[in-house]
């Protein structure tokens, strides 16, 4: 492993902060929190009204002196105050206590793949500010791996893709390091914002935020194909009249606006493919692509990918929290470091 397992064993505690969901691992306590990244602000006063999911409730229906702000972009933290603030809340009293108890109290974090040392910097503040005396940093990509259980420590390729909400992570690992790897600014935000701007171009209709996700399951079944379900109703406001109005929306046509953001993704896949040694592509034919993160379940992504490249593309059982259970079978010891046996005189 690149990072260094010796330091992650005396960690206490890890945090995964995505710009869709914060979790945090507690050593002997598993996963104890797995909220959405968002708190609302009362501006008058200062004070935190909720956070995780009762703050996500509230995106758009605020009045005008609560505000509802996302202080973690892209997985990096944006806003040190307001990310240690919607922790404490998340974790609880108990739990922080609990976590106190450990007079050096130590902490680990995943950082997206190539985080310059500014965003690093915010991400070791904002755990140093809810009492960790150290910080050990974990690249996104080799947790998630870890997470997933793919064999990262042998002298084998392994690929594995990270779809985040704001960006895609896609990387070849071999003997537990990263080989190649790109991040492209491209993730599930952007395909929701493809899906909006085409209801707004060929229907003249705004769709609230909470509306994107139950048109994309509605592509389910065969999702992304044109096998999936021919049209489907949708809820929103008339960008002329300002009313509520109903559309049916052709599924093909929405299949064709999603297909442009996740072009991008493709791109990124063929670079990091050129990048790898002929080796290691040669595995690849074999163990194919392993799809990790909140993004990875939409409908019909993974077999666009199998089309595009020819490789087998796999789903892990749990894609959504791998690097957060990656993270924590360091924290716990359970993965074991590779010791390389030397050669005989």
């Amino acid at each position: 492993m690149t990072v260094s397992l010796e330091q992650l064993r005396r960690c206490h505690f890890a945090v995964d902060l995505g710009a869709a969901r914060t979790r945090v691992y507690v050593k002997g306590a598993g996963l104890v929190v797995d909220e959405p990244s968002v708190a609302a602000v009362n501006t008058r006063s200062g004070a935190l009204i909720a956070v995780g999911e009762f703050a996500q409730k509230m995106t758009g229906r605020t009045p005008g002196y609560i505000r509802v702000v996302r202080p973690i972009a892209g997985g990096t933290v944006v806003d040190i105050e307001m990310a240690q603030r919607m922790l404490r809340q998340l974790l609880g009293d108990k739990m922080r206590r609990s976590l106190r108890r450990n007079l050096r109290l130590r902490a680990a974090a995943c950082t997206p793949h190539d985080a310059d040392p500014l965003a690093q910097r915010a991400t070791i503040e904002t755990l140093v500010g809810l009492g960790a005396r150290r910080v050990e940093l974990v690249d996104t990509l080799i947790a998630a791996a870890v997470g997933c259980g793919l064999p990262v420590e042998r002298p084998e390729a392994t690929m594995i893709m990270v779809c985040g909400a704001a960006a895609t992570q896609v990387a070849v690992l071999s003997l537990g390091s990263i080989v190649t790897a790109e991040r492209i600014p491209v993730g599930g935000e952007a395909v929701d914002h493809a899906i909006v701007q085409h209801l707004r171009h060929e229907h003249e209709l705004l769709l609230p935020s909470q509306s994107v996700r139950p048109l994309q399951l509605a592509l389910s079944g065969n999702g992304l194909t044109a096998h999936g379900p021919a049209s489907t109703e949708i809820h929103g406001r008339d960008v002329v009249t300002g009313l509520a109005r109903s559309v049916r929306v052709d599924t093909a046509a929405v299949r064709d606006a999603i297909q442009t953001p996740l072009t991008a993704v493709l791109d990124g896949i063929g670079k990091v493919l050129r990048d790898c040694p002929p080796d290691l592509v040669a595995d690849l034919a074999d163990s194919g692509i392993t799809m990790v993160g909140g993004s990875a379940l939409l409908p019909g992504f993974d077999q666009m990918l199998r089309q595009a490249t020819g490789m087998p593309v796999h789903i892990a059982e749990r894609p959504d929290i791998c690097a957060a259970q990656g993270i924590g079978a360091m924290l716990e010891g359970l993965i074991e470091p590779l010791v390389l046996n030397p050669l005989a005189a």
